[in-house]
This record gives structure tokens, sequence and C-alpha cells, in this order.
């Protein structure tokens, strides 16, 4: 004879460390079967962890808010963090020794907010000052070079990648050293672009600006000629020009969006350990920079592709 049984589903909530031994809140879920004679049968089906602390993001100025956005289309439900460092933007002409410093400076601010990790969506830091951040600090820290080539070896069908990016970041070698690393039979045509940044930072990255389509063109010809068939946009300020380098590229060149694939890989390891928020709400953003808070609003709105409505703050990064 069959029994019908009814089924239902209880969190309850614990208080236990993550395996980096930050507190976060878990719901340990029970299944309740209730049998002959109402008799209740407990089983754990298992434990989900949430992990409500926001992620933290920063860059040489506005180009991170590309990871920003992308990460959070991804993750939606996720607070973040933002710092631009606006008065010493850009950072591809700088020394490794002044990018360290610089980026530890970052770091040590948007540290003082409890992050569950850091995203450096700066193709100069990547490349310069990543080991030295990962070797610092106690929680997670992601850039965009390994996420950024992974995705260009994929995507070349010729093995011939081209890489954009700014002086220090073609000057340091990683993007070459990761994708030899995957595929060492590809070859990668390399050009610093330092223009672009303050191209991007001054609103110059419409299809039809004449200075934007004549620096991109001179930037980038050498590369088209070479015959490439994949093109790394190696710094997270370059996806605004997406539309004028691929107008002179043509379709036949696949563009990577290093920001993208970064949050990409970001959203899939905190998946993996269980460190997401959970779903049910609305993630929250906050902006900081280090220079003037004018003008911020309306780029920002134009890299995040909706309106910014949330308060910007000026932050005197020399005193961390």
């Amino acid at each position: 004879m069959l029994v019908a049984h009814s089924y239902y589903i209880i969190f309850s909530p614990v208080v236990k460390r993550n395996r980096q031994g930050n507190l976060c809140l878990c719901l340990r879920e029970f299944s309740h079967i209730i049998g002959k004679n109402n008799s209740p049968q407990r089983r754990i089906l298992g434990v989900c962890t949430l992990d409500t602390r926001p992620i933290g993001v920063f860059d040489s100025g506005l180009g991170g808010l590309t990871a920003l956005r992308e990460l959070s289309r991804l993750l939606p439900a996720e607070d973040i963090i933002y710092f631009g460092d606006t008065g010493r933007v850009p950072y591809g002409g700088r020394s490794r020794e002044t990018l360290i410093r610089y980026a530890r400076q970052d770091v040590a601010f948007l540290r003082t907010f409890d992050l569950k990790g850091i995203v450096v969506a700066c193709g100069t830091v990547s490349t310069t000052a990543l080991d030295v951040l990962t070797a610092e600090n106690d929680i997670p820290i992601w850039g965009v070079v390994e996420p950024a080539s992974d995705a260009a070896v994929q995507a070349t069908r010729n093995g011939k990648i081209g890489l954009i990016g700014t002086q220090a970041s073609i000057r340091s070698g990683a993007y070459e050293r990761r994708i030899a690393s995957l595929r060492p039979d590809a070859q990668v045509f390399a050009a610093a672009c330092p223009l672009f940044v303050p191209l991007v930072e001054n609103g110059r990255f419409r299809p039809g600006d004449l200075v934007a389509e004549t620096v991109a063109a001179e930037y980038l010809q050498p590369l088209k000629a070479d015959g490439i068939d994949t093109l790394m946009l190696g710094c997270t300020h370059y996806p605004l020009l997406k539309r004028v380098i691929g107008g002179v590229m043509g379709p036949d060149v696949t563009l990577v969006d290093v920001g993208e694939q970064c949050a990409r890989r970001v959203a899939g390891t905190l998946r993996e350990r269980g460190s997401l928020t959970g779903p049910g709400r609305t993630g929250r953003c906050r902006f900081f920079v280090s220079d003037s808070v004018e003008g911020f609003s309306g780029l920002a709105s134009i890299f995040l592709q909706r309106d910014v409505t949330e308060d910007v703050e000026k932050v005197d990064i020399w005193n961390y």
C-alpha cells in the first residue's frame, strides 16, 4: 500500500568560520518527511554558506568600472566597493616601484572595509604588482592577466594573438608568459597604447571622434598587418573604445575584454567556495575616488550603462 508523505524544508541559521577563517552566516538545511502517524523523520541535506561581506574593486581611474559592470551582472546580490585613483591616473607610465606603492595604498584603503576579496581591475597593476599584493594579504586578490589570457588562447584560430595595453603592462611580459604556458606555439604581437586611457577618461571614445579614430588607426594598423585573429584589450579602460577598435580591426578579429573575463573568473570562484551573499536581495555599490567627485557620476554612468545615483566620496589616498 502506498503511503502519502508530506515533505518540507527548514533552514536553521548558524554562525561558523569559512575557509579563510572569517565568521559568516550559514543555513543548515534539513528535510522533514512526515510519515506514518505524523512521525517526523529528519535528514540533513547540506550546508549553504553565505558570506555577506562586499567585494572590493580598484583601478587607476574609471576603467575598472567595466569589470564592475560585468561583476554586478553576474552577481547582482553582491555589494561592491569601488575605488578609482583618479588623482594619479594614468598608471601606465609609472615605474614598478611607484606602481607597487600606489597599489598597496589602494588595497590599504579598501581593507578598511571587511571584504571577501579584492579585484585588481587594472591591467597595469595586475601585470606588475599582483604577486606582491597576493603575498601581503590574507584575502583573495584577483587580477586580469590569467583569465584574459586563458580566453584569448581559447578564442584564437591561427595562433596569432594581439595585445594592447599600457607601457607598463607591455613591458612586464605577463600576458606573454601566461599564453606561452598554455600554448607554446602561439605568437603574441604586443603594442603599447599610452593615449587610450587619457582619451577614455576625457570622454573621447565614440565612433566618429576624429582624434580617437586617428590614434586607434596608428596603434592598431601594424597589428592588423601581422594577421592576428584575436586582440586582447589589456586595460580595463579599453572596452569603451571597443567600437573604434573593432572598426579598425574588422569583424574577423575577436576582441577579448580583460575586465569581463576577470569578473567571470571571480564569480565562478566565489560560487565554488560557497562565498556568495545569496539570492533574494539587490546588491549596492559604493564609489570612492582620490580626486574631485565632480563629473564622476556622468562618466561612470557611461561605463556602467546605467544612471549612477549613489553618492561619490573623495579619499585622501596618501593617508594609507
